[in-house]
């Protein structure tokens, strides 16, 4: 019964919010999409933090230059349930909605639903971006998507607080992190009952594929299939490195952590209620606002490695691109609205005013945006050292696989299970995925 309703709930959540995504798009006639008629766009766009802000002030921006008239569409935090939406939108054929922003693990699985960009885009501006990237969004030799803004796992941590406790750098390895999460908790304890010592993305659903497959990767675990196709796992490196994180639960981290998301971490964080947290870049904009109550203490460093020889500072890499559907109505129009969103100039503004990473490697040394956000600096390096998520090798099988490794995770951490279980299940369970391959 509990797992009925759990569907029961997960499926209604997605109906009701394909509801609201088509609520104020769906009420065009098919005369007004006819050719005859002026173009007009529809844009999902994610509502993460300012995301949905920058991206109504871009689209803005392109309307006043060409008079084409654009509705943005907020889609859910939760990248699993927006994937769920997206598949429904698109296997319908619907040409409700022109352009997609989709995750840099989608291309794969929705390419047969994307417009191959390649007629639009000059080849000097795909040869501008992070060469992985493009490479990430071709897809049988299709462009179809643009690198909108990439991404890698971070962690921030109070200075004020470290500076405080007697530590002046920030934790090189997980175990380091628990002690010095344990330490400041406990002296903070003593006038915030609500402080803890870590937050992060524990909620069942790709965020918190990404954090584990940085804890396992930290301690040179793997990335649950390797590049030939290969499940690796069930290994001892996997097994340490969720045991290190299932043991903060109830200790450094709050039993609630199983339900955040990037936002719930970001809100316990910018509260002054934990000491360290992992997350996007996004969040350290935010974190500095005016209306931060931690403004001017927030410092950021690499994830932690693990406490082994093999042991490597790692973060995941993500990001967002923009696909065109290829039901839209308006191909052209859509594919220009999609360069300029994904252009230097709009990437440099949101770089500058909420800390999204650009895609163009240049921007990286740009001196106004180090100004504005010094993190930037920092966060080079960990981009060239990102660990990938497996979808480029599983294909298709990228949602099955993602959502399997993130449930087993879920269950150890939650004291459903244990690891070497957990684990020994999940491989045999990605073997039956697999098949005769991916």
């Amino acid at each position: 019964m509990r797992t009925v309703c759990h569907r029961f709930a997960g499926n209604m959540r997605i109906f009701l919010a394909l509801l609201i995504l088509c609520g104020g798009i769906c009420q065009q006639t098919a005369d007004a999409q006819s050719a005859s008629e002026p173009a007009t766009l529809a844009i999902s766009c994610g509502a993460l933090g300012v995301e949905l802000t920058l991206c109504r002030q871009g689209v803005a921006a392109w309307s006043r230059r060409t008079g084409v008239q654009v509705k943005v569409v907020a889609t859910p935090n939760s990248a699993t349930d927006r994937f769920s939406l997206y598949q429904q939108i698109l296997a319908s054929h619907s040409p409700d909605i022109d352009i997609f922003q989709i995750d840099v693990v989608w291309p794969g699985v929705l390419s047969s639903f994307l417009l191959d960009l390649t007629p639009y885009v000059d080849q000097e501006i795909s040869g501008a971006h992070l060469p992985q990237i493009i490479e990430n969004n071709t897809v049988d030799g299709k462009l179809v998507a643009l690198p909108f803004y990439t991404d890698v796992g971070i962690l921030y941590y109070r200075s004020d607080l470290l500076e405080k406790y007697g530590y002046s750098d920030p934790p090189a390895t997980w175990e380091e992190l628990t002690a010095m999460a344990e330490k400041i908790q406990a002296g903070e304890r003593q006038s915030n009952s609500q402080f803890w010592g870590l937050v992060f993305q524990g909620a069942a659903y790709e965020g918190l594929t990404c954090d584990a497959l940085e804890w396992i990767d930290a301690y040179g675990g793997g990335t649950i299939v390797d590049s030939e196709g290969q499940i690796t796992i069930n290994n001892p490196a996997v097994i340490r490195g969720i045991t290190q994180a299932a043991g903060w639960i109830g200790e450094i981290a709050p039993r609630g952590v199983m339900s955040y998301t990037e936002e719930e971490a970001r809100g316990v964080f910018q509260a002054g209620n934990a000491a360290f947290m992992r997350n996007w870049p996004y969040a350290y904009a935010l974190a500095q606002g005016e209306d931060s109550p931690i403004k001017g203490a927030v410092a950021v460093a690499p994830l932690p490695k693990g406490d082994v020889p093999e042991g490597k500072p790692t973060g995941t890499l993500g990001g967002w691109q923009l696909a065109v559907s290829k039901f839209s109505t308006h191909p052209e129009e859509a594919a220009d609205l999609a360069i300029y969103m994904t252009g230097r100039e709009e990437q440099k503004r949101r770089a500058i005013e909420a800390s999204f990473l650009p895609t163009y490697p240049e921007l990286y040394q740009d001196p106004e945006i180090l100004a504005a956000n010094p993190m930037m600096g920092m966060v080079y390096e960990p981009l060239t050292n990102a660990v990938a998520r497996p979808s480029r090798v599983v294909k298709g099988k990228y949602n099955q696989v993602s959502s399997a490794f993130w449930t087993a995770v879920h269950q150890v951490l939650s004291g459903q299970a244990k690891p070497e279980a957990a684990f020994q299940s999940l491989e045999a369970q990605l073997e039956r995925t697999k098949g005769r391959g991916w």
